[in-house]
């Protein structure tokens, strides 16, 4: 084994090996649980770095057979090349992000031990997924994933809305997993092994093909929440701050693209998938863009947001551009995870998720406010961010895909894309220039809460993810609307800025939100992604002039009254882009409410039916036995009288006769 696949196996073991270790600790074991869990994250951040050094532009991969059954291979081993270094390092950068960050965050919780041990099982999950050279080791972490978000998103149990929003991201994660697995099964079975390379190497049938890629779109559909099956990522708001940026920026949500990556040779053999795989790409893309617009709660505008830029990384693999999907993977774990460790700062200073309970926080949390503005500036598109370039990448794959013809696909799925593409550009910067407003500038909406000596910053005192109460969920009859110097007092106390445990992370963050982009003109990043060479042409303006269009529309709106939501400009459509055209009471009315009383059904049949069947003979013997026992009683003195009469009788009828003789 050599020194690359000595660092691929490490990867995911070294996270999984803590995290078994954190499992067992006391649950109250914080300091011990801190230290195993930041650790974990910084050793795989040291290995994946050390793997991409390592490699140096090569690819290789080693396997040991696990288990031959039949003729099946399973094997135990990795696939490494560049581009999986520099998401391993992305992975292992957000978690070590994510760690650090919530020994601050969640300095009070008094369940912080199984949280750190089930953060490093979901980093390990991920590294597993990277690294795995074979689809049944990769599945492993693919479900791994599925368990740990289910308990890290209901793991503030004092929200009621959080365990079942943990739920829903189950179940609905599970019903794209099914077909996961089936189209796993499809190829390995066809190709009589389940290593990638085989799988790869493997001549499938058309129809094979296309059926089992299907069948993986589905699992990818759950997996990086697109639509159909995206409605569990905004509802998983409900899980802390750090989970939100772990499962949004480096891990649940890029799996499936991820995926798609590596096995991206059978999808270009089957030009339907890829074709189905634009669709949703560009529905998704244009749906989460459209609610981002309307959210009041600043995570969902953020969920959502993950949401639409998933759709740009569905698109470029629809049109046959896996470097261009990863760059954007990479570009969008950097300043996704700032963005919501920089929300999570504003939680933490104002006591609620509401933009409509913030602004004027500018002056008193400048740092936040900055890195802030340098996340929603590469979310946005801004040059010279990372976000400029990897989504004008996308843009571009796709225009050469519609114009030219250059895709794997028909040229209607790059047109498609292309459109998508450029005003999903305009409604990003527009819902991102609002956050921006909204948040730091113009007037303070916070209510007052007076500070009477008593800390006010604690988990008692205010849960930092939960929903404002009634009375602050709204401006109010009387609103503060105090200069950005001086925001009132709110329920977590006058907004400042994180402390350093919070405040490290998000400035570090910062930094490849800024130089990402930039390693576009570097020769060995480039290589590593296969990425064409950086070029500005005049299609650049086109993408650029949308990204101004659209944060002008939100200034203009907003300039004209800071105290007024831009979002109001929407008009009747509000509603429907804050319920994001009510898909979810759509799934709850076409397939949860005809499971539940399908599930009623069922239940009844077995009560009545099965249960009645059996319970119906018990009662039928015992009737049966009852009324036996009732004539036996009944008969016993009969019978008795008979037997003494026939004996009389008898007795009668010898007299008689003896007296006849």
């Amino acid at each position: 084994m050599t020194a690359a696949h000595t660092l691929g196996v490490l990867l995911p073991a070294v996270p999984f090996g803590l995290a078994l270790v954190g499992l067992l600790l006391p649950q109250r074991s914080r300091l011990g649980a801190a230290a195993l869990g930041t650790t974990g994250a910084a050793v795989s951040l040291a290995v994946a770095v050390a793997l991409l050094l390592t490699l140096s532009g090569r690819s290789t991969d080693a396997a040991a057979e696990w288990i031959n059954v039949g003729g099946f291979s399973v094997t135990l081993g990795v696939r490494l090349d560049p581009a999986a270094a520099l998401v391993a390092v992305a992975v292992a950068a957000v978690a070590t992000a994510v760690q650090v960050y919530s020994v601050g965050y969640l300095r009070d919780d008094d369940r912080y031990a199984p949280y750190a041990a089930q953060i490093s099982l979901f980093t390990a999950a991920m590294l597993l997924v990277v690294v795995s050279g074979d689809l049944i080791l990769l599945l492993v972490g693919w479900e791994v994933m599925g368990i740990c978000s289910y308990l890290l998103i209901g793991h503030d149990r004092r929200l009621p809305e959080a365990p079942a929003a943990a739920v829903k991201a189950f179940l609905v994660t599970r019903v794209g997993d099914v077909g996961f697995l089936l189209g796993i099964v499809l190829l390995g079975v066809a190709a009589g092994s389940f290593r990638i390379a085989d799988v790869l190497a493997h001549d499938y049938s058309t129809g094979q093909l296309t059926a089992a890629c299907l069948l993986l779109l589905a699992g990818v559909a759950g997996k990086s929440a697109q639509f159909p099956l995206h409605t569990w990522l905004p509802d998983a708001m409900a899980g802390p701050t750090p989970i939100s940026a772990l499962i949004h920026a480096a891990t649940m949500v890029a799996a499936g693209i991820y995926a798609v990556t590596r096995l991206f040779p059978l999808f270009a053999a089957a030009p339907a998938a890829l074709a189905v795989l634009g669709v949703l790409g560009a529905v998704t893309l244009l749906l989460g863009a459209l609610a981002a617009t309307a959210q009041d709660d600043i995570k969902r505008v953020l969920a959502w947001s993950t949401v639409s830029q998933i759709g740009y990384m569905a698109g470029a693999l629809a049109v046959g551009s896996p470097p261009a999907a990863l760059f954007h993977l990479l570009s969008h774990a950097a300043f996704k995870a700032l963005l919501f460790l920089a929300a999570g700062a504003v939680i933490h200073a104002v006591g609620s998720n509401l933009m409509s309970a913030m602004g004027g926080l500018r002056r008193p949390m400048p740092v936040t406010f900055w890195c802030t503005l340098v996340g929603l500036g590469a979310l946005a598109g801004v040059p010279p961010l990372a976000g400029f370039w990897s989504k004008d990448n996308i843009l571009v794959v796709a225009e050469q895909a519609a114009r030219h013809h250059t895709g794997p696909t028909a040229a209607w799925v790059g047109w498609l894309v292309w459109i998508a593409g450029l005003v999903g550009v305009v409604l990003t910067a527009w819902y991102a220039t609002r956050l921006l407003l909204r948040t730091f500038l113009g007037p303070s909406r916070a209510q007052p809460h007076p500070i009477d000596g008593a800390p006010t910053d604690t988990p008692e005192a205010v849960s930092l993810d939960a929903p404002a109460p009634a009375a602050d969920r709204t401006v109010g009859t009387a609103p503060i609307d105090a200069p950005a110097s001086a925001p009132a007092p709110t329920r977590a106390g006058v907004p400042h800025d994180p402390p350093g445990l919070l405040r490290w992370p998000i400035l570090l963050l910062a930094v490849p939100t800024v130089a990402l982009g930039l390693l576009v003109f570097v020769d060995p990043f480039r290589s590593a992604l296969d990425l064409d060479e950086a070029h500005l042409d005049g299609f650049v303006v086109i993408p650029v002039a949308l990204m101004l269009v659209g944060a002008g529309l939100a200034w203009w709106r907003w300039r004209a009254d800071p105290t007024v939501d831009p979002a109001t400009a929407l008009g009747p459509l509000r509603p429907a882009f804050a319920g994001a055209f009510w898909l979810d009471e759509v799934q709850h009315t076409l397939v949860v409410r005809p499971v539940r009383a399908l599930g009623r059904l069922a239940r009844r049949t077995d009560e009545v039916v099965v249960d009645g069947a059996v319970e119906g003979t018990g009662r039928a013997t015992t009737g049966l036995g009852i009324g036996l026992e009732l004539l036996h009683r009944a008969g016993v003195p009969r019978a008795v009288a008979a037997v003494l009469a026939g004996a009389l009788l008898l007795g009668a009828a010898a007299l008689a006769w003896g007296g006849a003789t």
